[in-house]
């Protein structure tokens, strides 16, 4: 009797597509029980700045979104950017996942003006955004260069978010969480020894 066997590259376009529908329901389950259960108040549950129980929202604002407009505008670049994240290894998700939680959170809380609540996985897009345009100037390697320049030419306008304009748009979020995936690009390529090896 014959097993198949799966293939590394395989296993990892598996393991690729698991994270992301993963994140996905959970941001949809959310807005659904936010939209027909809890009749909006999950949003309590964002960045409230300046507050202590606001910074509860470092952990919970990214999946959270004010309502299915904002949900399905944060989709579709969620799922290219997780995924180009993604692309030299699984693990570098994660951790540019974390970085930019915690940067892009704790900026929004501390500049964000009062009286506000700020929701939206826009902090994680961001921080991608920022992670994948920088890890070819941290990495320099040419796989790296090109996946930035790809980026800088699909996404390259969405810079324009990093700066106060839209009412009731986060522009805080952005910035930070952009920061936060500049920052995991140089610790990822510290660690990989892409940069500054002697």
């Amino acid at each position: 009797m014959s097993q198949s066997r799966q293939t590394p590259l395989r296993a990892t376009l598996q393991s690729q597509f698991s994270i992301i529908v993963s994140f996905l329901a959970i941001f949809w389950l959310l807005e659904i029980l936010d939209a027909f259960v809890f009749r909006g108040s999950l949003d309590q549950f964002g960045i409230y700045p300046r507050s202590l129980e606001g910074l509860r929202g470092i952990l919970f604002a990214p999946f959270l979104h004010a309502d299915f407009g904002h949900l399905i505008a944060n989709s579709v670049p969620f799922v290219i950017l997780a995924w180009l994240v993604m692309l030299q290894e699984v693990s570098d998700f994660w951790i540019v996942t974390g970085i930019t939680m915690v940067v892009g959170g704790l900026g929004v809380w501390l500049i964000a003006p009062p009286n506000t609540v700020t929701v939206g996985a826009s902090i994680l897009i961001f921080g991608y955004l920022g992670f994948l345009l920088l890890r070819g100037w941290f990495q320099k390697n040419l796989a790296s260069i090109v996946l930035s320049i790809v980026v800088l030419v699909l996404y390259g306008s969405a810079l324009w978010g990093l700066l106060p304009g839209r009412p009731g748009v986060s522009w805080q979020g952005h910035l930070f969480g952009f920061i936060g995936g500049a920052i995991a690009a140089w610790l990822i390529a510290r660690e990989k020894h892409y940069y500054g090896k002697s």
